[in-house]
């Protein structure tokens, strides 16, 4: 099977480190590890974060003139052709202007994985990239979800023949395993290089460093932390970013109990997940938070705000504890109980590698996402024969 890939907010090769970007390269590795073949079709990245009318005007001719040229390049002699156009992540403000043209134009199924659809913005600032929105959707032949919370949204959108399936994120589980085996080597080596006490529990926090629901997220971590006075701990952050300052001045209220890492990623990010004791964060307005998954992988424990896309992939009471969002009493008493708790640690740690692997492995969730796939082509392809 041939698959056309588009991500409108951040292709899967994009610099910058974030969630999304994780998602879709595992989308792309899944669909790769049982042979088929993926071809990113456009880098354009749709996003007006500012609710720009001119804008958005301005990405969808952009977007139109792409889709002409892919679907011109298509219909060459001997030329590429995909048998599925599949876009990831859709929304009000990172529209997909490319996929829908190209999927008609060729006459091939649409596919849309993780859409959300916000009607308050529908008279908004983002009327006219939400009804980008509405029109992919209406067009799509499968949506996938992977948070719980989109599928009352996103049903309204579809045609009664679109099939919505939901499914569960999934990452590489292998090196964050890998690392967990070594972890006391792991935690030496950090130790060494910045100056940590081995005899202390390790918070571990990892988001990017940027306005909005990031940054108040972090400013509860410090809030809830600093009423946690009588017990020993370090908490460890990885992130950068366009807030960077505003972090770090937050981080100050906590003193030489709080060290930034800065930007961490791939093997060494691996490396610290499995260094630490416990995985933090309020997760405010968190939609999915691929770093639950990417701590559970690496056997850390996890400590968070309650939100659906957290509670979907976690095991609550086993490998994560959840605490209601934006309580900072609550957030707090359960990292300081768990602190307290190193036996109690151990069990939630081995409960977060089995989750792990038995729920978010590419090998186990990614190959039910790339056979459902596979299976809806085909049976299109059948419809028309």
């Amino acid at each position: 099977m041939k698959v056309g890939f588009y991500a409108p907010l951040n292709a899967p090769d994009a610099p910058i480190p974030s969630g999304d970007r994780l998602i879709a390269r595992m989308l792309i590795k899944a669909l790769a590890l049982q042979g088929h073949e993926v071809r990113i079709q456009s880098r354009l990245r749709s996003l007006d974060m500012a609710g720009d009318d001119v804008r958005q005007r301005r990405l969808e001719r952009i977007g139109a003139r792409v889709a002409r040229r892919l679907v011109r390049d298509c219909q060459r002699p001997n030329a590429w052709r995909p048998d599925v156009w599949l876009s990831y992540h859709l929304y009000h403000k990172a529209p997909d202007w490319i996929g829908p043209a190209v999927a008609a134009a060729l006459g091939i199924p649409y596919v849309v994985v993780e859409a959300s659809y916000a009607r308050k913005h529908e008279q908004g600032l983002w009327a006219r990239s939400l009804a980008a929105v509405a029109a992919a959707l209406a067009q799509a032949d499968l949506v996938i979800g992977l948070k719980p919370d989109d599928a009352r949204a996103v049903a309204p959108r579809l045609r009664s023949d679109t099939t919505y399936l939901s499914l569960k994120p999934f990452l590489d589980v292998a090196p964050f395993a890998n690392a967990y085996a070594a972890r006391d080597r792991h935690r030496a080596e950090f130790a060494a290089s910045h100056r940590l006490d081995l005899s202390k529990p390790w918070l571990i926090a990892v988001g990017m460093m940027r306005d909005g629901s990031k940054l108040k997220s972090y400013g509860a971590l410090f809030a809830a932390l600093s009423r946690i006075t009588d017990a020993r701990w370090q908490l460890l952050i990885a992130g950068d970013g366009p807030a960077e300052n505003e972090v770090l001045a937050g981080m100050r209220s906590l003193g030489p109990r709080a060290s930034w890492l800065g930007r961490v990623e791939g093997a060494a990010l691996a490396r610290l997940y499995a260094a630490g004791d416990l995985f933090v964060w309020p997760a405010i307005k968190e939609p999915i938070g691929m770093v639950f998954i990417e701590a559970q992988a690496a056997g850390l424990p996890i400590v968070a705000g309650d939100r659906p896309g957290v509670r979907s992939v976690v095991a609550e009471g086993e490998s994560a504890v959840l605490v209601p969002e934006g309580d900072l009493a609550a957030l707090a008493a359960a990292v300081k109980a768990l602190v307290a708790d190193p036996v109690r640690r151990a069990v939630m740690s081995v409960s977060a590698l089995l989750h792990a692997q038995q729920r978010h492995d590419v090998a186990t969730g990614g190959r039910v996402f790339a056979a459902a796939l596979a299976e809806f082509v085909e049976q299109r392809a059948a419809q028309h024969r």
